[in-house]
């Protein structure tokens, strides 16, 4: 649970979606915008060209080492967008299914979105999100 973030749900919305519909950000708190995480390794290689779930697991340790930067963790996260270079739902799937774990429990608001193409030569899978951090 985060002290940081609230998550909103509907009875009146499927319970299906594996996350909330909706989330804001608690009183005293700031928001922190990141740009979207790509799967490059330190010193700045696409990671496992072709592979759409190693590369998910690659942006999501860089997203956190973002938030880490910023003082918040992914229990901190209120919304991501997912995105995929990919025309086929199982590539989507297959990356949503590596983003989700990593978030256990805070299934903060998230869109997955199949993409044509992303910015560097062979990468498949970004993610961009929106952080809430207490201020000091």
């Amino acid at each position: 649970m985060s002290d940081t973030v609230r998550l909103i749900r509907s009875d009146r919305l499927s319970d299906v979606a594996e996350y909330a519909y909706a989330a804001t950000p608690e009183p005293g708190t700031r928001l922190v915008f990141l740009a979207g995480a790509c799967p490059l390794d330190h010193a700045g290689r696409i990671v496992a060209p072709g592979d759409h779930a190693a590369q998910a697991a690659q942006v999501m340790d860089n997203l956190a080492a973002a938030l880490d930067a910023a003082g918040a963790t992914l229990a901190d996260v209120v919304q991501t967008r997912v995105l995929v270079a990919s025309a086929e739902r199982a590539d989507l799937v297959t990356a949503w299914r590596v983003v989700r774990s990593r978030f256990g429990e805070h299934d903060a608001p998230s869109t997955l979105l199949g993409v044509t193409v992303l910015g560097y030569p062979d990468q498949l899978v970004e993610v961009e999100a929106i952080a809430a951090v207490a201020v000091a």
